[in-house]
């Protein structure tokens, strides 16, 4: 019997009930709502250490905590936020809809996503609990440098280890993921007919096995060089400390698109639905998103800019660096082109599609400044980095998470969301992320310091403001999570075609989709 056909007739069998039917479930769309809610969970998690940060900054001077535990804050913060939130929240999208869109009975390898998704409490568990441990949690930034990492105390082989968890879910969630596209679309669905957020995942899944091997190996090279007497990076055995930002910016660009590309997906989905019209140039948008993931793996020295290259590699890094803007820049103009002359509504979702659209594009000019070598000089380390990866991150990978589950939230509780209570969190979003990270640029430009607790009196006003706008931003969180339960709870019956005259939406309005045998070649009629 086919792994398919295995599959389908699983989940005819009578449902599990309780604790072990999220403990045992093969279920593509319970294992989907298990990776929302852990994203859901972790992104409060680090949510509040970012306000921590925040209210720390909010005027010069040491206020409320320790520098050692501020700088705990800013490295268990990126963790949290990028492999507990944003992955995750992906990922979740990932086997909700994959299976929906490609007209498959389920994932491919059931069981093992089931196991992707459960290593991950633990993983996040034991990397929390490095903050209880003698010397703290790791204060070195999520980037782990050393040789200032390898200064952590009892906490360090757990950090690794976390990591290495984090890296194998990851891994095998993209075969999963992989594996399904490739081989369970339904009969006459070509790769070119399938939807764009199912093209945007499988590049993602293959960034994701180039890149988290490598991560792995430098973490490993950090653990030997720790406890087995190795110097990879230690420079007093003959080992180099740059060496290390070369592996771990290997993986950590490809990285950064792996937190994108996705959102590109949802975007691409979510604007035509409410401009009414079928997204312009789908193959050039194929293209662009295959020619991003390809040019994210030659650029990852931008990073690096100040540690000493010679003048040839920072010109090729440079170079290559604002090469990307070429295929960014056709994604933008092809949602905008969507958009022209729609017929266009503004729901929700595609309010948070627009704002997407808009202010991922400031992070990229951001990204364009930082990308001149000379002029990177000036801002590396400085608050002008933070502001642009975090327009990249927070109006871009988290908006469109937002603007995904009000889209497809209909489709998977059978019920409206509250439109109203959904247009207050977007404006209250919208403004508490642009208060809290716009003055950034401005402070990075004169000059503060990133991940340092304490500032010159000249930044006091921008640091207030950016801090209101966290506590706004923050907050209004807790609008989002109400609106989700209030709707999993009950309200309005959604319609069999939930939003009026939609376009893209075909391949999900049958849930679950049509039964499809993979054994018999289908009959063109």
């Amino acid at each position: 019997m086919s792994t398919a056909t295995h599959v389908h007739e699983e989940h005819h069998e009578g449902p599990a009930s309780g604790l072990t039917r999220w403990l045992f479930t093969t279920n593509h769309k319970d294992i989907g709502t298990l990776y929302l809610l852990f994203s859901l969970l972790m992104f409060f998690i680090g949510g509040t250490m970012a306000l921590v940060i925040r209210a720390e900054l909010f005027e010069p001077g040491l206020q409320i905590v320790e520098p050692y535990f501020f700088n705990q804050m800013t490295t268990m913060h990126a963790l949290i936020m990028i492999f507990g939130a944003v992955m995750p929240a992906f990922v979740g999208l990932a086997n909700w809809l994959l299976p929906m869109m490609i007209g498959a009975p389920d994932m491919a390898l059931p069981r093992m996503n089931n196991w992707s998704f459960w290593i991950l409490p633990f993983a996040f568990t034991l990397l929390l609990s490095t903050l209880f441990m003698q010397g703290g949690g790791p204060a070195g930034g999520w980037t782990m440098y050393p040789p200032l990492v390898l200064q952590m105390g009892a906490a360090f082989p757990f950090v690794i280890f976390s990591v290495h968890l984090m890296g194998m879910s990851s891994i095998m969630g993209a075969i999963n993921v992989i594996a399904t596209i490739l081989n369970m679309r339904a009969p006459g669905m070509n790769l070119l007919k399938m939807p764009l957020f199912v093209w945007t995942w499988l590049i993602t899944a293959f960034l994701l096995i180039a890149v988290m091997p490598v991560l792995a190996g430098a973490v490993t090279m950090l653990l030997t060089d720790k406890f087995f007497g190795t110097s990879f990076f230690n420079a007093a055995g003959g080992g180099d400390p740059v060496m290390f930002q070369h592996i771990f910016w290997f993986f950590g660009h490809p990285e950064v698109y792996i937190m994108i590309l996705p959102a590109f997906g949802v975007v691409s989905q979510i604007i035509p639905t409410f401009a009414r019209k079928p997204l312009f140039g789908y193959s050039s948008m194929v293209y662009a998103t295959a020619s991003i993931a390809f040019l994210s793996f030659i650029v990852w020295a931008h990073h690096m800019f100040t540690v000493g290259m010679p003048l040839g590699g920072e010109l090729f890094f440079m170079y290559a660096t604002m090469l990307i803007a070429v295929p960014t820049g056709v994604k933008v103009f092809n949602w905008v082109s969507t958009m022209w002359k729609g017929s266009m509504t503004f729901e929700t979702p595609m309010l948070f599609a627009i704002a997407f659209v808009i202010l991922f594009t400031i992070g990229g000019f951001s990204g364009l400044m930082l990308a001149m070598t000379p002029a990177d000089f000036q801002y590396q380390d400085t608050y002008f980095v933070v502001a642009h990866f975090h327009y990249v991150l927070v109006p871009g990978a988290v908006f469109s998470i937002m603007a995904a589950v009000y889209y497809w939230l209909p489709k998977w509780t059978g019920h409206m969301y509250d439109e109203k209570l959904g247009k207050i969190h977007f404006w209250l979003s919208v403004i508490g992320v642009n208060l809290l990270f716009f003055p950034m640029h401005f402070l990075g430009l004169a000059g503060m310091p990133r991940r340092i607790p304490d500032y010159a009196l000249q930044f006091t006003g921008f640091n207030e403001i950016a801090t209101y706008g966290a506590f706004l931003f923050g907050f209004s969180q807790l609008l989002f999570v109400y609106i989700v339960f209030k709707t999993i709870r009950g309200g309005q019956k959604a319609t069999s075609q939930v939003w009026e005259g939609a376009e893209g939406l075909e391949w999900t309005l049958s849930s679950p989709p049509p039964y499809h045998s993979f054994e018999t070649a289908p009959v063109v009629k």
